[in-house]
C-alpha cells in the first residue's frame, strides 16, 4: 500500500511538471509571435507611409512596367487622379460663376437687401446750343463770389439730336441726380481762337508766343447741404493765338467717377468762355449710372 502511494505521487509530480512545461512554452510562443506580428505591422506601415511619401506622382511615364504593377504605384496613382479630378470640379465651378455674374451683367452688391438686382437705368448726354448763358467776367480765372471757377454754361439741349435724358433731369445747364450710387462723368468743350488775339498782342507790345491763353474746364457738383459747390475735375491746356488766317482750334475733354447722392446736381464752367463754340458735336457733357 505504501509502494502504491509512492507511484501515485510520482505520477501526480510529473503530471504537474509536463503541464508546467505545456504552459511555459505557449507563453514564450504567445510572446515571441506577439513580437513577431507587431514588427510585421510596424514595417508594413513604415513601408506604406514611404510608398506615397516617396513615390514621384508626375513621372508615371518614365516608370517601367514592372514598376508599374506595384500596388503601392497603383493606389499612389488613384490616389493623385481622384485629388486632380476633386480640385478640377471645384475650379470649374468657382469660373463657372464668376462668367455667370459678368455675362449676365449683375452689379456689385450695395447692401443686403438688394443682391442680385440689377442697377436703374440712369444716363445723360446733353449737348450745347447757342447762346452761351452766363457772359464772361473779368474775372473769370478767379473764384467769383458763387463759389466756382471759370463761367457756367447753361445751354445745353437734353432732349433733341444727339441728347437724351434717361431718368435724370436738365435743369437751367444742371444734370439732376435721381439715385445714390457710382457714376461715370464725362464732358468735352471746344474752343475758336480767331487771329485778333495777335493783333491785339502786337498792340500791346507782345509778341503772339507771349500771348498765350489758359483753357480750362471744370466740373462741379451741388450739394443741398453745403452752399460752396465742389470741384470734382478739372483740365487745362495752354495755347497760343494763331498767326495765321484761319482760327485756332481746340478741345478739352476729361471724364472720371464720382459718388453722388439723390439731388446731387452737376454742371461745367470753362475759362475763355467768349471764344467757346457750342456746337452739339464738340461740346457736350453726361453721365451714367455704373455701379
Amino acid at each position: 500500500a505504501m509502494a502504491s502511494s509512492a507511484s501515485l505521487q510520482c505520477l501526480a509530480l510529473v503530471t504537474l511538471a509536463a503541464i508546467l512545461l505545456q504552459v511555459v512554452g505557449v507563453a514564450v510562443s504567445f510572446i515571441y509571435f506577439s513580437k513577431v506580428l507587431d514588427t510585421m505591422q510596424e514595417s508594413f506601415s513604415r513601408g506604406s507611409v514611404s510608398c506615397l511619401i516617396n513615390t514621384n506622382l508626375g513621372a508615371d511615364q518614365d516608370l517601367a512596367e514592372d514598376q508599374k504593377s506595384d500596388p503601392c504605384w497603383q493606389v499612389t496613382q488613384q490616389l493623385h487622379h481622384h485629388i486632380e479630378k476633386a480640385m478640377a470640379d471645384r475650379f470649374q465651378k468657382e469660373i463657372s460663376s464668376v462668367m455667370r455674374d459678368k455675362l449676365t451683367g449683375l452689379p456689385p452688391v450695395r447692401s443686403p437687401g438688394t443682391q442680385g438686382v440689377p442697377l436703374p437705368k440712369v444716363a445723360a448726354h446733353v449737348t450745347g446750343i447757342a447762346p452761351f448763358t452766363e457772359p464772361p467776367a473779368a474775372d473769370a480765372g478767379l473764384r467769383s463770389s458763387r463759389g466756382y471757377l471759370g463761367e457756367r454754361i447753361g445751354a445745353w439741349e437734353g432732349q433733341r439730336g444727339l441728347s437724351f435724358l434717361q431718368n435724370m433731369e436738365l435743369r437751367a445747364g444742371e444734370l439732376l441726380v435721381p439715385h445714390a450710387g457710382l457714376y461715370y462723368i464725362y464732358a468735352q468743350t471746344y474752343f475758336r481762337l480767331s487771329s485778333a488775339g495777335e493783333t491785339e498782342g502786337e498792340a500791346n507790345g507782345e509778341t503772339a508766343e507771349e500771348d498765350g491763353a489758359q483753357l480750362v474746364q471744370y466740373i462741379y457738383k451741388k450739394i443741398s447741404s453745403y452752399t460752396v459747390p465742389i470741384l470734382l475735375m478739372k483740365s487745362s491746356r495752354s495755347v497760343c493765338w494763331p498767326r495765321g488766317q484761319g482760327p485756332g482750334l481746340f478741345s478739352l475733354y476729361q471724364a472720371g467717377t464720382a459718388f453722388l447722392q439723390p439731388a446731387d446736381r452737376l454742371f461745367i464752367t470753362v475759362s475763355n468762355a467768349s471764344t467757346l463754340e457750342m456746337d452739339g458735336r464738340a461740346s457736350y457733357f453726361g453721365a451714367f449710372l455704373v455701379g
